[in-house]
Order: structure tokens, then C-alpha cells, then sequence
């Protein structure tokens, strides 16, 4: 073999040796690359919140575990913040108590949702209602917020002295969406005068209904409060009836009285009239054949609701056989890119329907049902 040819040859296996070398060096860069960049993993947190008793200021997280610290923040069921913890280091704490807001406006009863929220500005403040969502977000996995529901019942051993007390509580286990039930509950007055109180009837920790009960030493009477479920979402929902410094509660499963539909009653080319059923509050959109929206109702509570009407945009042109599909969303009607359709079943609430096979509805006539149901 010739020199030149063995220095050729040494020459190359050099040249790939070194281009092996180059490969593996940058791939342990890019490997290392959210080290070196300062590029970090996306946050994480977990939380156990279970069912409990309480007094009504304050409940507790049974775990929560957070990878750069923050807060967990606990709402009610119309969303608002009724409690907010002290800043939490990161890592996992135990039986974290969280006393009620002062200035919340229901206690902490009923079903509570606990939601863990960073602290993005590393004030250890929280900051999320006070900045409309820009400080403080809350940790998300696969794109929704780290939370858990719990229901907290009442304690009864802090009642005041001078309280009436709720001695028994009567309400039906089950009823449907379309009735009138009737809660009754036992009251006592324990004191040694006679007196007047008011008595309360909430849903999930709203105020339905109150009255006035007055008893004599000792006395004991009976309240009744008759609810029109109409208008009332469906599912497990929490009955307590509420003295001065005293409560019981109970629960109750609503069933949605019909099943969810839309049925397109008449159109134009400026509108569509419909009748709805809807498990929940929401409004009804309709799409054209590319997808876009092209209108949107009223804001609708749950419940049935006839002759409800989409305007549709201005700008937006529907010929008379082309598929539309109108469906049920919650969110807000002015932003339909951003709401979520309603599911029942696991089936969207929805229709597909083309102008020319509804009766024409351009004589009008038609109002937005959207207040309340049949």
C-alpha cells in the first residue's frame, strides 16, 4: 500500500471521526438546551379537595402540591372568589385551611370548586381578580385549570346563643326540571325568650327564598318553602335551610325534564326562529357550511324556550340550500369563536337545516324567548 494512499485514508477517517464528534456534541446541546437557555418545564400542581363539614368561614385542602409556588383559591358555584389561601411555597402541603374572604358574599357551604393559581409576578399576592386575569393564572393541565369540587356541609356546634336552631330538614331526594317541590324544615328556639328570625332557603349556597318565623321560649313551629324548579341547571345540587347562627342541609338530583333539542320553527334570509331545550344556560348559534358562525341568540337559561331568533350578521350571506347546523353553547354570544358547545350525552345539541325547507319567516312577528322557559 502507498503512503499517499494511507494518508488519504487517515485523512478521511479523521474527517468522520471529527463529524461523528461535531453530531454528538450538538445533540448533548440540544439536549441540554433548556438548561443552557433558561428554559424551563411548564409549571405543575395537584389538589385533593374532599367533601367536609364546616362552619361556613373556612374550609381545608386535604393535599395541594405546587412547582413554583402560589395559591389556591376557592369559589363558589356562580364563580365567585369566596377564599383565597396565604401564599404557598413550592412543593406539597397537607391540610391547608383557607379562611372565607370578609368581603365574600356567601359562605364557604354548599359545592366549592379549589383551584390552584400561580404567582406569576412573585409578589405573594394574589393578584388574579384585581388585574382581570393577567397576574396570577391558575396552573393548567392539558389546558385546563388544576382544580377539584367538593361539597361542604354545615357545622352546627358554633351556633350563637341566642340562635334559633334547625332541628330537622325534609326535601325530596329526586324532582325534575319542570315542577314545584316543597322543603320543610323544623325550627326550634332555644332561648328563654320568645323572638323573631328569619329563616333562609339556599341552593348551592344562594339565597332562594326567606321568611320570618317567630317562636315563643322554647318553641318549636315548622317552615315550608315551595320552589319552581324551572330555570334550575340539572344534577346534584345542595339544599340548606339557614337561622341566625344555625343550619342543616340536604340534597337533591335534578333530571332535565325533556330531552335537549333544537328544531328550527321558520327562517329568512335575515333570521331563524327556533324552539330550544337546553340543560343549561347557554344561547344558540348557527354555522354555515364552512364552519363559521353567522349568528347567535340571547343569552338562554336551562329550561324550553320557544321562538327564539339568531339574527344573522350583516356581513354574513346565506343562500337558501345551503347546510346550516344550529347548535347549544355556553359562553359569551358576542365571542362564539370562544364558546364551547353543549353536550347531552355525549351528543352535541344540534341541528342541521337549510332555508328552503323551513316555513318562510320573513313576515317577522317572532320574539327572543330568551327570559325563561315553559
Amino acid at each position: 500500500m502507498s503512503s499517499g494512499l494511507t494518508f488519504g485514508t487517515i485523512k478521511r477517517v479523521g474527517a468522520i471521526l471529527l463529524a461523528i464528534a461535531i453530531v454528538l456534541a450538538a445533540g448533548l446541546v440540544i439536549f441540554q438546551a433548556p438548561a443552557i437557555f433558561g428554559v424551563e418545564e411548564d409549571p405543575q400542581a395537584s389538589i385533593t379537595f374532599e367533601d367536609q363539614r364546616g362552619d361556613g368561614e373556612s374550609v381545608t385542602v386535604d393535599e395541594v402540591s405546587l412547582s413554583e409556588g402560589g395559591f389556591v383559591v376557592v369559589t363558589g358555584s356562580d364563580g365567585e372568589t369566596l377564599a383565597v389561601s396565604d401564599y404557598l411555597e413550592a412543593g406539597s402541603h397537607e391540610n391547608v385551611t383557607i379562611e372565607r374572604n370578609e368581603d365574600a358574599q356567601a359562605e364557604l357551604v354548599g359545592q366549592l370548586t379549589a383551584t390552584v393559581h400561580r404567582d406569576t409576578n412573585d409578589d405573594e399576592n394574589f393578584g388574579y381578580d384585581d388585574s382581570d386575569g393577567e397576574a396570577d393564572p391558575p396552573y393548567l393541565e392539558d389546558g385546563y385549570p388544576v382544580s377539584d369540587t367538593a361539597t361542604v356541609t354545615g357545622d352546627t356546634t358554633d351556633a350563637l346563643d341566642d340562635s334559633f336552631t334547625v332541628e330537622s330538614l325534609s326535601a325530596p331526594e329526586s324532582a325534575t326540571t319542570n315542577e314545584t317541590i316543597e322543603i320543610t324544615a323544623e325550627i326550634a328556639n332555644p332561648t328563654d325568650l320568645g323572638s323573631q328570625q328569619s329563616v333562609e332557603l339556599r341552593l348551592d349556597g344562594d339565597v332562594l327564598k326567606q321568611q320570618t318565623l317567630e317562636l315563643g321560649a322554647g318553641e318549636t313551629g315548622e317552615v315550608a318553602f315551595e320552589i319552581e324548579t324551572a330555570g334550575l341547571a340539572p344534577g346534584n345540587r345542595t339544599i340548606g335551610v339557614y337561622t341566625d347562627g344555625h343550619g342543616a342541609l340536604d340534597e337533591i338530583e335534578l333530571t332535565f325534564h325533556t330531552t335537549p333539542g333544537i328544531e328550527i320553527v321558520n327562517g329568512s334570509d335575515d333570521s331563524v326562529t327556533a324552539a330550544v331545550a337546553t340543560p343549561e344556560e347557554g344561547f344558540v348559534a348557527v354555522q354555515d357550511a364552512n364552519g363559521t358562525v353567522v349568528g347567535t341568540s340571547e343569552v338562554l337559561s336551562p329550561g324550553e324556550h320557544d321562538n327564539v331568533t339568531v339574527e344573522f350578521d350583516e356581513n354574513a350571506t346565506v343562500e337558501d340550500d345551503e347546510e346550516l347546523t344550529a347548535f347549544v353553547a355556553t359562553g359569551d354570544p358576542s365571542e362564539p369563536e370562544n364558546a364551547t358547545p353543549v353536550e347531552y350525552e355525549g351528543e352535541r345539541i344540534e341541528t342541521t337545516f337549510a332555508l328552503a325547507d323551513v316555513p318562510d319567516g320573513s313576515d317577522g312577528g317572532n320574539e327572543s324567548d330568551a327570559g325563561g322557559g315553559e
